[in-house]
């Protein structure tokens, strides 16, 4: 298993070679970027005096805001170095677009190279990836080329249609599937109804995307436990984001995704912008390294995450980030609670009454939030109904408002046009 020097450096080492590439970076935006310079005049900044990670704290972060209304001022380069045209997928508003160089492309392909170097593979495996490969999503690409470039086999199957994708697992017996957990337990549902013995099958191992399969403390969620307790393969949990161009994926150990110090400096920050304590709740801030195209300093991802930074059982003395606890502007304050939606999916993917939903959240006549839960319900009845609201009542103390709704309505919510992923939150507040 390859694992980059710098990873396995003591945490003094990390932090100088760290230093000394955010300097680079920030001499690099003096020269080359239209935004960050005037960022920098706008806010006293002499980028050129600035020669410690302590002195670059000093430098604002900078927000997906920032990156909407600016987009073309952050690139670095001429458009003619462009070879390929990401963007992201618009969840927190309209889509940003993420130019690469060919460098960047080498960057992005290195960064996946070493992810699934990370979560157990090599070059005898064969990866079944269950997502998209076009509508300029930059991680179906990325998940191609890291293959490519770990040397395994791949099939390109796309998302969704269990049929074909148990019909590829059958005859090319690939050993690792890419998806999103929940479509996984679609697949085991689809395996149950047409008798496929699941666990003689080729597959040992799943890198998940997209969704927790974690609780913040790394045991498994009720989406982990669902796949694992009918599946016996290895579990791997990602997160990455289209702006950072850098992944942070588990080992075997399961303790959190680790992170590349070559590739990103990450910060988590509280809300006055001040690094918080391992364990505690802070906002995911990045500086991209190596980034030639459209590099980015101390942005804020939107992203609540947990940090730990005790060496991990793989030999990396890298920072490890928690699952996804939720995302800044989704916060939801209900009824005198704050929420995320990863726990509200948590809790309804428990719900064995509910085949799918979709949360919905607004604002009331008075301007707070309100919840409507679209459920597509195993069946309709008084009865199912009370059995629904009383487990939502002594799980959340609260019942939100719920809409039972039919298998065709809730696809139309999940996959609306030109959608990469399933949207399971829409948030309608004012």
């Amino acid at each position: 298993m390859f694992i980059p020097d710098i990873e396995l450096q003591p945490k003094t080492a990390i932090r100088a070679y760290q230093e000394k590439e955010v300097m680079r970076l920030l001499g690099y935006l003096r020269e080359f970027s239209p935004f960050y310079k005037s960022w920098f005049k706008k806010h006293g900044i002499a980028a050129d005096k600035v020669q410690s990670l302590e002195a670059f704290s000093l430098i604002p972060p900078v927000t997906k805001e920032d990156l909407q209304e600016h987009n073309w001022e952050f690139l670095c380069v001429d458009k003619s170095k462009i070879a390929e045209y990401t963007t992201t997928s618009g969840t927190l508003g309209r889509p940003v677009i993420i130019p690469l160089t060919e460098k960047d492309l080498q960057r992005l392909s290195y960064n996946e190279y070493i992810s699934f170097c990370c979560a157990d593979g090599t070059d005898s495996d064969i990866y079944q990836l269950m997502l998209t490969l076009d509508r300029q999503f930059m991680a179906g690409m990325a998940y191609y080329n890291g293959i490519r470039k770990l040397g395994a086999g791949v099939l390109r199957v796309g998302p969704g249609v269990p049929s074909m994708q148990w019909e590829n697992i059958q005859r090319i017996k690939p050993t690792t599937i890419v998806g999103v957990p929940s479509f996984i337990v679609k697949l085991i549902a689809y395996a149950k109804e047409h008798q496929i013995d699941i666990n003689q099958t080729s597959v040992k191992k799943a890198v998940c995307i997209g969704e927790n399969i974690r609780n913040t403390d790394f045991s498994l969620n009720v989406l982990g436990k669902k796949i694992t307790e009918q599946w016996n393969i290895k579990l791997y949990s990602t997160y990455a984001s289209t702006e950072m161009q850098t992944a942070f994926t588990e080992c075997s150990a399961g303790k959190g995704g680790h992170h590349h110090p070559e590739l990103l400096y990450v910060e988590l920050l509280n809300d006055n912008n001040e690094p918080v304590a391992p364990g505690e709740e802070g906002e995911v801030t990045i500086t991209t390294l190596g980034v030639e195209g459209m590099p980015l300093l101390r942005y804020k991802t939107g992203d609540i995450c947990q940090y730990h930074y005790d060496t991990c059982s793989c030999g990396r003395h890298t920072l490890r980030l928690s699952p996804v606890i939720g995302r800044k502007k989704q916060m939801i304050k209900y009824k005198g609670t704050t929420l995320y939606p990863p726990a509200l999916f948590d809790l309804l993917n428990d719900m064995e009454d509910v085949k799918e939903f979709v949360v919905e959240v607004f604002s009331n006549e008075l301007g707070t939030d309100e919840i409507l839960l679209h459920l597509w319900p195993k069946e309709e009845s008084e009865e199912m109904d009370r059995k629904i609201k009383s487990y939502l009542q002594a799980k959340l103390r609260v019942i939100p408002q719920v809409r039972y709704t039919s298998q065709q309505d809730i696809m139309r919510m999940q996959f609306p046009e030109n959608s990469r992923k399933p949207v399971k939150f829409v948030d309608n507040r004012n």
